[in-house]
C-alpha cells in the first residue's frame, strides 16, 4: 500500500491518505487520521448519470423500477420521519436529492412547508406532478437560496454520490436556522463488514458513491463546522426485495437483473449503514 498527501475536510488539514485497493477502476483512498474514504476519479458528470435510465434499471448500481417500490419506500420513509421529528417537531424541512418525492409526501403531515431539490430531472419532475416543491439541480447556493431557510435538511443515501458532499453540508449549515439540524444516511466505512469485505463491499461502488464516511468523520466534520453530533445508529431498514434481488444480480454478474417484488418489503440491517443527526449551535 503506498500513501498520499491530500486534504480532508473533516480534519481541516492535509493528512496521509492510504490507497487501499482499485474498484471499478478507480483507486479507493483512505484518510489515516479519521478514517474518509474517496475514489479518485476525474470526468464524471453526474448530471448524464442519473437519468431517468438510473432509476429504470439502466444502471446496474440503480433501482430497476424506482416508481413501484413507492408503498415499500414509503413505509420506511415514514419511520425516517417519526426519528427526525424527535429531533426536530416542525418547521421547515427540505430534502437534497429527493428522487421521487417519496420522503417528502411522508413529511409533509408534519411539517409546516417542505421541499426538495433533486439532480434528475426525471425525478424532480415527478415531485411536481404530486404537488411538491422541488427545484432540478445540485445543491448549490443558488438553489438553496431560493428554498431556505430551513429548520432540518435531510439527505437519505445521499452524501456519498456528491461530487463534494462538504462543501453541500456547508451550505446547508448555512441556510439552517440556529438550533436545527441536518440528518442524513450514508454507509459506515468503518464497520466491521465494510472493512472485513473490502473492495467487495456491497456499497463500494464508484463512480455512484464517491465518498465512503466513518462515524469519526462526521463527528470531526461536525466540530469543524459549529455543529454536535445528536444522534447516531444502525437503523433497521424495510428495502425493497426488487432492489435486493436487482443489487444481487450486480454482485454475481448476471446480465439480465433480476426486478420482481417491487411491493414487497425486507427489514434489514447489516449494521453497516449509518444514521447521523448533526445539531447546529443556537
Amino acid at each position: 500500500m503506498h500513501t498520499r498527501r491530500l486534504y480532508c475536510a473533516p480534519c481541516g488539514e492535509h493528512t496521509d491518505h492510504i490507497a487501499l485497493y482499485v474498484k471499478n477502476g478507480c483507486d479507493i483512498l483512505r484518510c489515516n487520521a479519521c478514517g474518509l474514504g474517496r475514489a479518485d476519479i476525474t470526468n464524471f458528470d453526474p448530471i448524464s448519470y442519473y437519468t431517468s435510465e438510473y432509476f429504470s434499471g439502466g444502471h446496474l448500481d440503480g433501482y430497476s423500477n424506482y416508481a413501484a417500490t413507492e408503498p415499500v419506500l414509503r413505509r420506511q420513509f415514514a419511520r425516517e420521519v417519526a426519528f427526525i421529528r424527535r429531533h426536530c417537531r416542525g418547521g421547515r424541512l427540505i430534502e437534497i436529492g429527493c428522487a421521487y418525492g417519496f420522503f417528502l409526501q411522508e413529511a409533509r403531515h408534519y411539517f409546516t412547508t417542505v421541499a426538495g431539490i433533486e439532480l434528475s430531472e426525471t425525478g424532480a419532475a415527478y415531485c411536481r406532478q404530486t404537488g411538491l416543491e422541488v427545484l432540478t439541480g445540485p445543491a448549490n447556493e443558488h438553489l438553496l437560496e431560493q428554498l431556505a431557510p430551513a429548520n432540518v435538511f435531510v439527505l437519505l443515501d445521499v452524501i456519498e454520490h456528491l461530487p463534494d458532499p462538504f462543501e453541500t453540508l456547508l451550505q446547508c449549515n448555512r441556510y439552517l436556522q440556529p438550533g436545527g439540524c441536518i440528518m442524513l444516511t450514508t454507509g459506515d466505512f468503518g464497520s466491521i463488514l465494510a472493512r472485513a469485505a473490502g473492495r467487495r463491499w456491497r456499497l463500494m461502488t464508484p463512480p455512484q458513491h464517491l465518498w465512503f464516511f466513518t462515524r469519526e468523520a462526521v463527528r470531526r466534520w461536525g466540530q469543524q463546522t459549529g455543529m454536535r453530533v445528536d444522534a447516531f445508529d444502525h437503523p433497521w431498514k424495510i428495502v425493497p426485495l426488487s432492489l435486493m434481488a436487482f443489487q444481487l444480480g450486480r454482485a454475481v454478474g448476471w446480465s439480465t437483473p433480476i426486478s420482481t417484488g417491487a411491493g414487497v418489503g425486507v427489514p434489514v440491517n447489516l449494521f453497516d449503514a449509518m444514521r447521523v443527526v448533526l445539531r447546529k449551535e443556537a
